[in-house]
């Protein structure tokens, strides 16, 4: 009897439910849920830097895309599936009480961004991350920061909540504990009522929380009291032991199986981020560089047991025994910003056409709503066909990629980007191709540094939106890195990757590997660097580095 597996992708914007054959990956059933509530952009406010989702946004979609997976299909398929996990952006944690429930969830906190999960991008805590940078090499005792590549981010766990409990008395008083996005909805579906019961994520704690075996767990009391006073006995509420993805949280309960449809012995694998699982997805082996290309990017490589020795890489997002493929080392890395680099400038370009037609008095409503919606649509493949036929040294326009700050190396989320070399003859597809090397530049620096520390990467595997979508931007970040770039096959590599975490914890495949060979899709397509190129490129990017050393220091 066939079985099969469900994976759960919470990305930044949407939730994806994938149905698939736990022997072959071949697909029976997919759904979309966009946030409701973060499509209007309720909560955040991105000249502040925050960024916050509801919870019942999680919870709403993930009934209506898993549903929507289930009505695809058959009664056989259904009756058979056998385990679900789940993917998360991270790190997104949120304030919960003592039951694990996040307080937005209660009527007094419906309404409050500090109460809801902290989005990864949320960078409003870049003064307590600077804090933690600061104490841990300063206090006298162990610097928590090494195995994170011995720089703390705004983007992560401790700084968050550092920031939220100074920042708002009443969660301050309400908050138990805190909970990673990862690990909650596994405990929401098994049923958990009890905190210090939630099974935590290896990787959102080790890349994140600074947690590691060495010191047996998350950094001293001592140590986060001299941070703050406020985060005195938090970490006695928050956990010793995490969990990689091959392990059962539970089972889930009768109420969420009839809610959603599913069969009510269907076993919940521990969570883990969404990057990491879709590096899964996306084939990642050993000294491969697993490129997820979306709004940010994260760059992921895996290394067996043993093999760096007592290597602490410097600069990148943490090195964790068990992250990604239990079993090996995951190294992570990433840019802040790389879809949303593009983004913001058609963004900017349209909001003057956006304006204008808004106060147009001669075309009726529906008309004006149907040009803003062709010319929005239009806009990136118009400027991306312009920009195509720009020599890369004809411009003469350069640019920095940190418009969310600098992830890796050596994260500094208060950095900026720039634009230079503009001119009286500089045109908008001018400013786009720079923009679009800029992010290629970013992504040869994290492969540079992994190189300058010995780790070795002999190639590189793309997914993601960007990857799948933009010939144009995938054959620029080859040419600049020198390297053949093959792009995963299957459009949600994030959601099969959890699904084949499901066929583990399921016990259908005996571990990642097998589960790879037997479900993975594939790649569709190799980019190649172009030799006239990459001569170019090399000397750009030189430029680009002197720049960024300029802009920082």
């Amino acid at each position: 009897m066939e079985k099969y597996v469900v994976g759960l992708d919470y990305g930044t914007d949407s939730v994806r439910a994938l149905i698939v054959n736990a022997k072959t990956g071949e697909e029976a059933g997919t759904g979309v849920s966009y946030y409701k509530r973060w499509k209007k952009n309720e909560y955040c406010d991105a000249s502040r830097n925050r960024f916050r989702q509801h919870p019942l946004d999680y919870v709403e979609s993930l009934e209506e895309a898993l549903k929507g997976a289930l009505a695809q299909a058959s009664e056989d398929v259904v009756r058979n599936i056998v385990a679900l996990s789940v993917d998360t952006t991270g790190s997104t944690p949120v304030a919960v009480d003592k039951a694990g429930v996040p307080l937005a969830l209660y009527p007094e906190f419906a309404e409050n961004p500090n109460a809801m999960f902290v989005l990864w991008k949320d960078h409003t805590a870049v003064g307590e991350a600077a804090e933690i940078n600061e104490l841990a090499v300063s206090w006298g005792g162990t610097d928590y920061t090494k195995y994170e590549g011995g720089v703390y981010s705004s983007e992560w766990f401790w700084a968050k909540i550092l920031h939220i409990l100074r920042d708002d008395s009443k969660v301050r008083e309400a908050a138990y504990s805190w909970v990673e996005h990862c690990d909650w909805i596994p405990a929401l579906l098994t049923g958990v009522n009890d905190v210090s019961l939630v099974k935590r994520s290896r990787c959102a704690a080790g890349h994140k929380a600074m947690w590691h075996p060495e010191w047996e767990g998350l950094p001293s009391e001592t140590f986060l009291k001299m941070l703050d006073p406020l985060l005195t006995g938090l970490r006695d509420k928050l956990y010793k032991d995490t969990f990689t993805s091959d392990v059962a949280a539970g089972t889930i309960t009768s109420e969420w199986a009839e809610k959603l449809g599913l069969p009510e012995n269907v076993t919940v694998g521990v969570g883990a981020f969404d990057a990491h699982l879709g590096a899964v997805g996306g084939e990642i082996k050993p000294y491969y560089l697993s490129k997820v290309m979306g709004t940010s990017t994260c760059d992921m490589v895996v290394v067996p047991e043993g093999e760096l020795g007592d290597k602490l890489v410097s600069g990148i997002c943490g090195q964790v025994d068990g992250s990604i493929i239990p079993g090996m080392l995951g190294l992570e890395a990433g840019q802040s910003a790389f879809g949303d680099v593009f983004a913001w400038f058609k963004n900017m370009l349209l909001w003057p056409v956006k304006h204008a037609l808004e106060s147009n008095k001669t075309m009726s409503r529906e008309t004006l709503e149907q040009l803003t919606d062709e010319i929005t649509d239009s806009l990136i493949d118009n400027l991306t066909h312009a920009a195509a036929d720009i020599d890369p040294e004809e411009s003469g326009v350069l640019a920095i990629d940190w418009l969310n700050g600098r992830r890796t190396p050596d994260a500094n989320q208060l950095l900026t980007g720039a634009i230079t070399g503009i001119t009286l003859g500089t045109n908008a597809p001018a400013i786009f191709r720079a923009l679009v090397e800029a992010t290629a530049f970013g992504s040869r620096r994290i492969v540079d540094r992994f190189r300058e520390e010995g780790v070795r990467i002999d190639g590189v595997i793309a997914l993601g939106g960007v990857a799948k979508k933009s010939p144009f931007v995938m054959q620029i970040v080859t040419d600049v890195m020198n390297m053949p770039i093959q792009v995963a096959r299957h459009e949600q590599t994030c959601a099969l990757g959890s699904a084949m975490a499901a066929s583990v914890v399921a016990d259908v495949h005996p571990d990642f590997n097998a589960a790879q060979q037997a479900m993975g899709n594939g790649f569709e397509k190799e980019y190649l660097p172009r030799p006239g190129y990459v001569e170019k490129y090399d000397r750009i990017y030189h430029k680009y580095c002197d720049l960024g050393e300029k802009l920082e220091f």
